[in-house]
């Protein structure tokens, strides 16, 4: 097979991939929902069975691998009932984002190679392993406050940012899936705005959730386009201050450039200016004094017209 052929053919696997790569996250931001839906379930459960196809016949292992992992776990939602929690949904995402660092890796390297991906394969190994055994956890005792592992060695995540960013984002999917209207851009962005309660002393969050706002109202790109620039960053964003690290919580280019090219709203904080009441006599000339006082020639000559046509 030419060159040609084959870089047409990995074209054709990256925007598929990118495609699934959409679906697996909206069922995953949603997934106490779509746990209880079989066919949702299937739908997830198909899209990372067909990465991990494509990605077998193209010979990329690394890929091929992450994805049948999380085919795996899809196959466990598909054939028992699981009650879905906040930690299941991060174990989740968290595999989710693995595969889609690789994809991106694959799309922006033309050199890209599975030994390039080593340390991220890695990681996701050590993710699928915790959410392997958070599901048999979840399968063996109905609920995770069975499970005997110690909050010592196994101590949950921080509660309030994890839980807000995802409801948050759950809720902004929903708005993106209607129609681009000003209603709904505003309620996008008084969501965003509610982020900014997660640190309020974060000089980097603050700027980054200022940057997102921004980015919303910006209508010179697709709607599509704009959901999924905001969606994914904002998901980045909140993860490195659930983990602490604020110096990575900087905007991605395309956050950037939809923020710098989105139209200045200009806002007035100039007291209203008081509207001149007049009362006017029903006697014909001091209805006309009385007009006299306030519009000047050329505004009654208008007022005449007005009123004879």
């Amino acid at each position: 097979m030419d060159t040609a052929s084959q870089q047409r053919i990995l074209g054709y696997f990256i925007e598929e991939a990118k495609e699934h790569l959409q679906t697996l996250e909206q069922g995953i931001l949603n997934l106490s929902t779509s746990a209880q839906d079989a066919e949702m379930v299937n739908e997830m459960f198909r899209a990372a069975h067909s990465v991990k196809g494509g990605a077998a016949m193209l010979g990329y292992s690394s890929i091929q691998k992450t994805a049948h992992r999380l085919e795996d776990s899809f196959k466990i939602l598909k054939d028992n009932p699981v009650s879905v929690d906040q930690k299941l949904e991060s174990l989740f995402l968290a595999g989710c984002d693995h595969l889609q660092d690789l994809i991106e890796r694959l799309e922006n390297s033309p050199d890209f190679s599975d030994e390039d991906a080593i340390e991220t394969l890695e990681r996701a190994e050590s993710n699928f392993a915790v959410l392997q055994s958070y599901l048999e956890t979840l399968l063996s005792d109905g609920s995770p406050a069975n499970s005997q592992v110690s909050k010592e060695t196994s101590p949950e995540p921080p509660v309030n940012i994890a839980e807000k960013v995802t409801e948050t984002l759950k809720q902004m999917l929903q708005l993106f899936k209607q129609v681009d209207s000003s209603e709904n851009r505003q309620k996008l962005q008084q969501l965003c705005q509610s982020l900014t309660e997660l640190a309020p002393e974060q000089a980097n969050w603050q700027k980054f959730i200022t940057i997102a706002t921004k980015a919303i109202s910006n209508r010179k790109y697709p709607y599509k386009t704009i959901a999924q620039i905001v969606i994914k960053d904002i998901k980045q964003a909140g993860d490195n201050l659930d983990q602490k690290k604020v110096n990575a919580i900087v905007p991605s280019k395309n956050l950037q450039q939809l923020a710098v090219t989105a139209p200045a709203t200009a806002t007035s904080t100039a007291a209203p200016q008081k509207v001149a009441q007049i009362s006017i006599p029903k006697e014909p000339v001091a209805a006309a004094n009385a007009l006299k006082k306030v519009f000047n020639s050329d505004q009654l000559s208008q007022i005449i017209k007005i009123l004879s046509s």
